[in-house]
């Protein structure tokens, strides 16, 4: 009972987070729609029903009953039609749309707005309106993994030793010891479970990187410093060349690659270990690489996603993963009984990397995300000022109206691939346990 309690706090504590990311990423575009005169009727977290709403000066601030996202309304987000009407004036379903989006930009307008168009600001001002959201994303974003890096650390290994190899056995072989393998040099040099290695031939050792690193590049005699029931010994060893799992620039074992290199033959032991300023800045960088990385291999994720949810085959973990999913890991994170501060840590990071796909996410320059509205002003002021030189007459504002057919379509899919990845978490759910 007080698993399932705690799973269903856990999913609370998710959603209450996602709110707190939805209404910080609409708070960007409200506070600079407002700071650049624009008229914003509606402030909304949420979609569906209105749960709460109260009305402060132009704006009516609001929560709905389905937490999946929310929106502000902004007067004349597009401008009027070339003869100046906004009404619906056909029956073709394509420009249909495109006057539907028109008219919608209009609604509520009321005397005095004419100067208090979104379409009329100058097109820098309208992308800072429009990335002014995904970059407070960005914020909470970068705000939460600092906080998470220096304050709690991350899960690293150490130069402690957590087990010694018997024998010498290629990684790659994957298989037990034999009476006709030889010894490890480690279990020769007589290294214990417990030791921790403080110097490698004589230089001092701070990490398991550089640990690692000086083991790989040694053949032959060396000699281990290391601490053991307080006090130093040094060991002697020998150590051999074998087959072992290859580094990746970030100085992670690669999956099923391997090199030949110096071999000692210990386990190290892990353990949560605070970054600095700098550290946690170039594994930032890392996270940042990995979410475009993710966002960039998206397609070619959705045949394996569509197996796992309608053919029974193994989620990956890597899989994408929607709010229902994410919700599910922050229940399973706050019933696997872990100490305090490493649950608070595990449920600030799934936060954390939700506000960062939002951030990456909404700037792919497609309608009807942020990023397509900001692609749209630069194209603007790209042939504005392309007139200019040429001495050619302004083309007038870009009428971001016309691509609505492309953005339903564009909607449509997400739409599609949003149903597809809920199907998966709830029959075939990402596990971290």
């Amino acid at each position: 009972m007080t698993s399932i309690l705690l799973t269903v706090l856990g999913i609370v504590i998710f959603f209450v987070g996602l709110l707190v990311s939805i209404a910080w990423h609409e708070l960007g575009h409200l506070s600079t729609a407002k700071l650049f005169g624009v008229r914003v009727p509606q402030y909304m977290v949420g979609f569906g029903p209105t749960l709460w709403s109260k009305k402060k000066g132009d704006t009516e601030y609001g929560i709905k009953a389905i937490p999946l996202g929310g929106y502000i309304r902004m007067i004349g987000m597009f401008p009027p039609g070339k003869d100046g009407r906004i009404e619906a004036r056909s029956t073709s379903p394509w420009r249909g749309m495109i006057e539907d989006a028109r008219s919608a930009a209009y609604e509520e307008l009321q005397p005095g707005d004419e100067t208090r168009l979104f379409y009329t600001r100058k097109p820098w001002k309208r992308v800072i309106v429009m990335f002014a959201g995904p970059f407070m994303n960005l914020i909470l974003a970068v705000a939460l993994f600092l906080s998470v890096f220096m304050f709690v650390g991350i899960n690293k290994s150490t130069t402690t030793v957590d087990s010694v190899v018997p024998c010498v056995v290629s990684q790659s072989d994957n298989r037990a010891c034999t009476a006709a393998d030889k010894p490890s040099p480690a279990k020769a040099a007589g290294l214990q479970k417990g030791d921790r290695i403080v110097a490698f031939d004589g230089q001092p050792i701070a990490d398991w990187a550089t640990l690692s690193d000086r083991i790989r590049a040694t053949k032959g005699a060396a000699t281990l410093t290391v601490e053991r029931d307080g006090e130093q010994k040094v060991l002697n060893a020998t150590l051999t060349t074998n087959k072992v799992l290859k580094k990746d620039a970030n100085g992670d074992p690669v999956k099923d690659e391997y090199v030949e290199a110096g071999y000692l033959g210990f386990g190290p032991a892990s353990a949560t270990i605070p970054l600095t300023f700098t550290e946690s800045v170039d594994h930032m960088g890392v996270i940042v690489q990995s979410g475009v990385d993710s966002l960039l291999a998206l397609p070619s994720k959705i045949p394996a996603l569509w197996n796992a949810a309608f053919l029974g085959e193994e989620r990956q973990a890597d899989s994408p993963m929607g709010v229902v999913g994410a919700a599910r890991v922050g229940g399973e994170i706050l019933g696997l009984g872990l100490p305090m501060e490493n649950t608070v840590a595990m449920m600030l990071f799934l936060v954390a990397g939700f506000n960062l796909s939002l951030f990456l996410f909404n700037m792919l320059p497609l309608l009807p995300l942020d990023g397509g509205h900001i692609a749209g002003a630069l194209w603007e002021s790209l042939r504005r000022n392309v007139a200019k030189v040429f001495r050619r007459p302004d083309p007038g504002p870009f009428d971001v109206a016309k691509l609505m057919p492309v953005a339903y379509v564009v909607a449509g899919l997400f739409i599609c691939f949003t149903v597809l990845v809920l199907v998966a978490d709830v029959v075939n759910p990402v596990r971290i346990s």
